[in-house]
């Protein structure tokens, strides 16, 4: 990303570019003609679901161009570790946010194509985080980042200090 782009533009443009096409391209191709919201309360956990993930993502998103003075990109990473905000008790909330915004679509729009594609996204990431994201952090933060690893967990959020 060029250098003269500040943090917070860099994460923007990432979030229109990688985020926005795994969360509505991909899904608008997968639903083909199926683009009518369902009815009912599933549509309503579906819309739930959707404002829940993207405020998370874009919190996080937010922390890492303020705080961490980078961006979500491996291109352009952050300078210093996120720990607070939603980081603080889950490793991964954007990754979750984006999930969440998956399954919201998938529930709005009632089809198995979507949900589908949501557990396959989560998956890779998973994959990604295991085989570049962790390692990768730990030869940037060293042991604080191990510190991290110890108190924070990686998926599901743990509301206790």
């Amino acid at each position: 990303m060029p250098p003269a782009l500040g943090p917070t533009l860099k994460t923007l443009l990432f979030t229109i570019l990688v985020p926005g096409f795994v969360v509505v391209y991909v899904p608008y191709t997968l639903l083909g003609h199926i683009y009518r919201p369902s009815h009912g309360p599933l549509s309503w956990i579906g819309v739930l679901s959707i404002l829940g993930g993207a405020c998370i993502y874009f919190r996080c998103a937010w922390e890492f161009a303020v705080r961490g003075l980078g961006t979500p990109a491996p291109i352009a990473p952050t300078k210093c570790l996120v720990v607070g905000g939603l980081h603080r008790w889950v490793r991964n909330p954007m990754y979750i946010g984006v999930l969440l915004v998956i399954l919201g679509q998938a529930a709005l729009f009632d089809t198995a194509r979507v949900a589908m594609y949501g557990r396959l996204c989560i998956l890779m990431a998973h994959i990604f985080v295991l085989v570049y994201e962790e390692p990768t952090l730990r030869r940037q933060f060293g042991e604080s980042y191990e510190q991290y690893l110890r108190t924070v967990p990686r998926w599901i959020p743990r509301f206790r200090k």
